[in-house]
This record gives C-alpha cells, structure tokens and sequence, in this order.
C-alpha cells in the first residue's frame, strides 16, 4: 500500500499549467508573437470581475502600458506557453489591446549615403 508520504510533488507541477489554462491551446504565432506588445483596454467598467489569479497578474501588469509578450512572461513568473494562451483568453473578452510591432527600417541605399556625405565635404571642408 502507498501512504500519504509516498505521493510526489512534482507530478502537481505537470497538472498546474493545463489546470491555468483551462486545456485551452496556443495561439497562432502570427497573433501573439513574442514581440507583440500588449497593454489593457482603456474601458476601465469593462474590467471582468471573475478572473483566476493568474489571469488577474496579467491584466494588472498590462494596466501599466504597452509589454510585449516576452516581458509579461518574465514579470509573471509563468511560462511563455502558458501566458500566451492566458493573454489570447483575455484579449478574446476584450480585457486587452494588442499593437504589432514597429516594422524594421529600410536599410538605406548605399549610393545615397555616399552622395550624402560627399556633399557634406563639398560645402564644410
């Protein structure tokens, strides 16, 4: 017979995640990238009343401005997975905005460059 003592308290720690996220799945990577930045909707009434706790760290970090998802993920303590499909819920029920990423900068042209500086030493030397 096994007692009480022999139960092993890492097995909770492979439940937990599932648990908090209620078995939902990812999200696409195109909808919550790493770098996707995340902030709390301005409608403050429509603040949910019946979130989980970790749902409610969440909310509670995106209030402060714009995060991106990896940040949330380190503020939270919680894994990366698990806090995008926990953001994904909330911004399903409206809690959250989402802004893309600022887009890379076009490299600039070489040639223009040159014509640039070449122009520069024209007129100061």
């Amino acid at each position: 017979m096994t007692g009480h003592d022999d139960w092993e308290p890492e097995a909770a720690e492979l439940v937990r995640p599932y648990v908090i996220t209620r078995g939902r799945g990812l999200p696409d990577d195109e909808q919550l990238s790493l770098i996707t930045l995340v902030t709390a909707s301005a409608d403050r009434a429509q603040r949910p009343t019946r979130l989980s706790p970790e749902e409610q760290n969440l909310l509670d970090l995106c209030s402060a401005g714009y995060l991106s998802v990896a940040e949330i993920a380190g503020h939270s303590h919680l894994p990366l997975g698990v806090v995008r499909i926990l953001l994904a819920s909330l911004m399903e029920g409206g809690y959250l905005t989402t802004r893309p990423p600022v887009a890379r900068a076009r490299l600039a042209d070489k040639e223009i460059l040159e014509e640039v500086l070449n122009g520069l030493r024209a007129k100061f030397g």
